[in-house]
Formats: structure tokens, C-alpha cells, sequence
């Protein structure tokens, strides 16, 4: 998957370029979709900031070997992220799980 393809399936499933972040809490990683978007005036990233960051978790999703979980989790859900309210998308790391968790 590339950034790309990651922002066209943000964009067909709500319209809006909704921003990204990776977060780890638990051990678990997510992919959270961030209630805001590129297409607001207060958005803090121009559109090439926003592209880049896209690849970057783009390939962190790849690595950990989540982007049909993602895929699927965004073509599926009935969440939409508003206020306060990310969609969070679980990776399983499976057996992979002690090279993405270290605790610090």
C-alpha cells in the first residue's frame, strides 16, 4: 500500500482527507483516523506534508504487515471520526509482536 492508496480509500469511504497517526498503548498498535482533515482551513500540514505523512504510516502498516486490516477495517466500518473521536484501526503484529513492542 502507498500514501497514496491509503488517502483514496480515506477519501472514498468519507470524503474528507482525514488525517493519520500511529499510536501504541498497551502493546497494541493502531492506526487511528483523526477527526481532523487536509480540507480545513485550520489543518496545521500543507497537501505535501499530509502526502508524506501518508507514506510514512503507509510503509509502518506495510512492515507490520496490517494493510489488508486496514483496508478492510476503513472499507468496512460504520465508525466516522468526528470531535474528540478517532477510528482506531487494531494491528495484529502476531508473532512479530516483541519486535514492535518494546517496552522502554
Amino acid at each position: 500500500m502507498t500514501g497514496r492508496e491509503l488517502h483514496q480509500l480515506i477519501l472514498d469511504k468519507w470524503g474528507c482527507s482525514y488525517d493519520l497517526q500511529l499510536r501504541r498503548t498497551q502493546g497494541k498498535i493502531f492506526v487511528q483516523v483523526m477527526w481532523k482533515y487536509l480540507e480545513q482551513a485550520s489543518f496545521p500540514l500543507s497537501a505535501e506534508e499530509y502526502a508524506d505523512r501518508l507514506e510514512s504510516i503507509a510503509q509502518y502498516v506495510n512492515g507490520l504487515g496490517g494493510t489488508e486490516t486496514v483496508r478492510t477495517y476503513i472499507t468496512q466500518t460504520r465508525e466516522r471520526p468526528r470531535l474528540g473521536k478517532a477510528v482506531s484501526i487494531p494491528i495484529e503484529l502476531g508473532a512479530r509482536a516483541s519486535e514492535w513492542t518494546l517496552e522502554n
